[in-house]
């Protein structure tokens, strides 16, 4: 699990598309009681409110693929 320390404030559309995930899918499974466009709709309202309430959501940071390579890649800093 990451530590406390590695979180990073996500982004408002990160939020906005779990939001409407969460809405559209039922795990895997595809809801039929709730259009895309009426979730994309609410999961923006949603952090609208969120972002007016002054909350700030977390999430951690993206993860390098893994290379075994001991050569620094080119483009890698």
């Amino acid at each position: 699990m990451d530590s406390r320390d590695d979180l990073i404030p996500a982004s408002t559309s990160d939020v906005a598309e779990v939001l409407m995930h969460a809405l559209c899918y039922d795990g895997r499974r595809r809801t039929h009681d709730a259009a895309e466009l009426m979730a994309r709709l609410v999961a923006e309202r949603l952090v609208a409110y969120l972002e007016r309430s002054g909350f700030v959501v977390m999430r951690a940071p993206t993860s390098n693929a893994p290379d075994s390579s001991r050569h620094p890649h080119p483009h890698r800093r």
